[in-house]
């Protein structure tokens, strides 16, 4: 077991290797000053750098560069430049209240809140929240990681006297024996004096064998598609359960879907993306209903958002998962 915040070295030197002999899966763990991943905005437990099955590569970079200047992400020429809270990889997760963190709104500039996954952080001003914006660290909380052969498990302990909140937070990541299956498990118990009310997303950051985001790309779920607003209808189309590509993205081009028509049950957390190019795909379930779905793509990235909502009572906890199913279609 490794505790506390030496947990983790840099992304070159201490990577979390997992397999089932099926799978192989690189893990990035958390580490204030060396780690692949230290923004304010997603989950710093189970970052996954690469995912390998059948000679394919499901994660990696999205971007080609990064720029503690930008705010989400920029193109310079042929770059794709990410800000520090946008350049994360794989299905990396976010937590939010109201659009906010745990109790933004309620601390004073120079008060403190909460991120679930990242620990105390410092309102500078009275901004509105941006999950943009790279936000003082003011305690990292106790992380430790039990890393295993096929799976990593990851704990951080956080309290915050001066906001009233506090968690602990179980994430493991675990490669399924005999088959080419992912499957993340969390479970997250209120140990503050405050009711913990908040969503969270996967971003499912999809950079199949870097392929350009179009056509060839086929993403389809177990109900009626609703886009809730327009969309470039000039980019992709929407089609019963299936939403395609009309063309290749390029340059600055972003094709994004708000999703509706999902119902109350876990049923609908069903979402399977297909690219008939490299003959590869995958099929991610989870556990939970749906709260939103949204589809965000630009050129190098296919990334589908699934939210689900929690809400736990101080002494309680709430427990969810997601299951990933890779594959090669039969042809």
């Amino acid at each position: 077991m490794l505790a506390g915040l030496c947990c983790a070295g840099s992304a070159q030197t201490h990577d979390v290797q997992i397999s089932n002999g099926i799978i192989q899966a690189t893990i990035h763990p958390p580490d204030p000053v060396n780690g692949f991943y230290r923004g304010t905005r997603f989950d710093w437990s189970g970052v996954i750098g690469s995912l390998k099955y059948a000679g394919h590569n499901y994660y990696g970079p999205w971007f080609t560069k990064t720029d503690p200047t930008v705010k989400d992400y920029i193109y310079q020429g042929d770059d794709i430049v990410a800000g520090p809270c946008s350049s994360v990889t794989g299905p990396a997760e976010e937590f939010s209240t109201n659009e906010e963190g745990l109790g933004f709104s309620d601390a004073q500039p120079g008060g403190t809140f909460l991120k679930i996954g990242v620990g105390v952080l410092r309102k500078p001003d009275n901004a509105k929240y941006s999950m943009f914006r790279l936000y003082d660290i003011v305690d990292h909380g106790k992380w430790s990681v039990q890393a295993k052969s096929n799976a990593v498990v990851f704990t951080q302990r956080v309290m915050d006297p001066s906001s009233g909140y506090g968690y602990l937070y179980q994430k493991t990541v675990r490669l399924i024996a005999g088959k080419p299956q992912m499957v993340i498990e969390h479970r997250l118990t209120n140990i503050g004096k405050k009711p913990i009310a908040s969503s969270v997303y996967d971003h499912n950051f999809l950079v199949l064998d870097n392929q350009g985001i179009g056509p060839d790309f086929t993403i389809t779920l177990p109900f009626e598609i609703h886009p809730i607003k327009p969309f470039h209808e000039d980019l992709g189309a929407v089609n019963g359960k299936t939403i395609t590509y009309l063309k290749k993205l390029e340059g600055h081009d972003q094709f994004a879907v708000r999703i509706e028509g999902f119902g109350k049950t876990a049923d609908d957390y069903n979402i399977t993306i297909e690219n008939r190019h490299v003959g590869a795909g995958m099929k991610i379930t989870g556990d939970q209903p749906l709260e939103n779905e949204e589809l965000w793509s630009i050129r190098s990235i296919l990334a589908m958002e699934p939210f689900i909502h929690m809400s736990i009572e101080p002494g309680k906890n709430f427990s969810w998962k997601y299951t990933y199913d890779y594959y090669t279609p039969a042809k």
